[in-house]
């Protein structure tokens, strides 16, 4: 073999055991019986170290070091500008194939070595322990329970921010490990813009008198439900053949291309909430089995960032699945398994339901309108509790005191409180940024698809999303971490990325709704 591929083997060989892992992770939350959670956690823990060890392999270093040699001999060439509306790959060397793996394996090479192997057991086991303590707090309205877990967590990133040289911006180091390149102050700046624009907005909303009635969808039975977001999710473009959908307390989807664990909940009065859910989680499974299976396992294999990710979900979710055509084409299939329960609500009825504007506590239930308060809040929160402005056993109030400020309501309890999100149990912290940032540029994107593909909404009334998958799959899809978020959204858009998409796309659909 080459140097270049015993690299690639080097580099395959631990994401594969990061699967195993990420398998271990999907099986906890969907099928462990509640008294192995022990047993999990050191499972998970001799995981991490085994993925650590083969990610920390010395013959990585080597084979790095000696392929960066031969490149740095060769130069570069002036690279193609880039379209609006492709994302043209460049010429030049140091964006070849070979150098795009080569660039990120150094960069994950380095960041591993850094870190301890008992360090990444301990935080493995830690996050094992922390889920099932948040899990059981939260059935039990406990935060104090919960407490010293997250303590642990913070202290965690603190410290692997530290033994990384981040150690003087923790924060930031969180965000770049899911957004490479991104900082709290590029953030900032981006959310600011769009709270000016997104609170008029949703004030306005509010004064209207025109509502939606969501009580008119209730007794749904769950097995039927699961029928019609099989059937959506497959037309929609999932290969089932390479993933699967199950039940979670909290939905999610991980995996790679070649198995794809996608999760959702059911609730007999709330139908509309599991079909989205799992259509926001098909959106994470197309973009996992749209990345260039060869590449699995390096660079070109994985996904430019959670952002991205995000985009991928929210516009599935949201441009596609919440839009009059593609209720045209599933409005009859879905009445035809319901049609007790939808005999007497019209179809402008369901499809103000479909996008129903009102204020909820609740992070993953929340409208268009309102999700991105929800981020805001929790962006300022994890900013305070990393400079050290908050503490931890503060965090209810302070949850509390800011709901009541971007949302206008307060939580009567922890649970639909500051315990309603699984992401900290794990030491997601930077995460939830990822969420509005993947709604910037979801509305960025399909601006940019609507130019392309003036007929695409007329597409899906005929149930054929083969033209939006596809455009994704060459677009977005297809360069894998060729690009970080902002160059992707330019080489893509070309434009920066920017807040003002969103806010047209929402006052487009929703003033058109409620602001008549």
């Amino acid at each position: 073999m080459t140097t270049h591929d015993q690299l690639v083997t080097k580099l395959k060989r631990a994401h594969t055991l990061g699967t195993v892992a990420e398998l271990l992770g999907w099986d906890e939350q969907v099928n462990l019986p509640p008294d192995s959670s022990d047993v999990r956690a050191e499972q998970l823990a001799v995981m991490a170290e085994a993925q650590h060890a083969a990610a920390t392999d010395p013959e990585i270093g080597r084979l790095l070091g000696e392929i960066e040699t031969q490149i740095s001999a060769l130069g570069s060439q002036p690279s193609h500008k880039a379209t609006a509306g492709t994302a043209t790959r460049s010429t030049s060397i140091a964006d070849s194939d070979q150098m795009v793996i080569v660039r990120h394996a150094r960069r994950d090479y380095d960041r591993a070595t850094k870190l301890p192997a008992d360090f990444v057991r301990e935080k493995a086991t830690h996050s094992s322990q922390a889920f099932h303590a948040w899990a059981e707090a939260k059935a039990r309205d406990d935060f104090a329970s919960y407490a010293p877990f997250l303590e642990k967590h913070l202290a965690l990133a603190r410290r692997e921010a530290e033994l990384l040289g981040w150690g003087d911006r923790p924060y930031d180091y969180a965000i770049d490990k899911h957004d490479p390149g991104l900082t709290a102050a590029q953030i900032t700046t981006l959310f600011a813009e769009l709270k000016l624009g997104l609170v008029p907005l949703v004030r306005e909303i509010r004064e209207s008198r025109v509502r939606a009635d969501l009580g008119l969808l209730h007794d749904f039975p769950v097995e039927s439900q699961r029928v019609f977001l099989r059937e959506v999710t497959e037309r929609l473009g999932f290969n089932y053949r390479r993933g699967r959908i199950d039940v979670s307390l909290h939905p999610f989807c991980s995996g790679t291309g070649a198995d794809i664990r996608m999760t959702t909940r059911f609730d007999a009065d709330r139908p509309l909430r599991s079909l989205f859910g799992a259509i926001h989680e098909t959106g994470h499974g197309l973009y996992e089995q749209g990345l260039p299976r060869v590449h699995l396992g390096t660079a070109l294999g994985q996904a430019a960032g959670m952002a991205a990710h995000e985009s991928q979900s929210r516009l599935w979710e949201n441009q596609v699945a919440r839009g009059r055509a593609f209720w045209q084409f599933f409005e009859p299939r879905f009445r035809a398994l319901f049609p007790a329960q939808l005999a007497a609500v019209s179809s402008e009825a369901l499809y103000l339901a479909v996008n129903a504007v009102q204020p909820t506590l609740i992070r993953v239930d929340s409208d268009e309108v309102h999700y991105n308060l929800h981020i805001l809040l929790r962006f300022e929160l994890e900013q305070k509790l990393f400079s050290g402005a908050l503490a931890v056993r503060d965090l209810p109030a302070a949850w509390k005191a800011l709901c009541a400020e971007l949302l206008g309501q307060t939580p009567a309890n922890d649970r639909e409180g500051v315990l309603q999100d699984v992401h900290w149990s794990g030491g997601g912290f930077g995460y939830f940024p990822s969420y509005c940032l993947g709604n910037m540029m979801a509305a960025q994107l399909w601006a940019t698809i609507r130019r392309a593909r003036p007929g695409l909404e007329e597409e899906f009334a005929r149930g054929d999303f083969s033209g939006l998958l596809g455009w994704l799959r060459e677009n977005i899809h297809a360069h894998g971490r060729r690009f970080d978020t902002l160059e992707l959204v330019r080489r893509v858009t070309g434009v920066e990325l920017s807040p003002q998409p969103l806010l047209g796309y929402l006052r487009e659909r929703y003033g058109g709704l409620y602001l008549k």
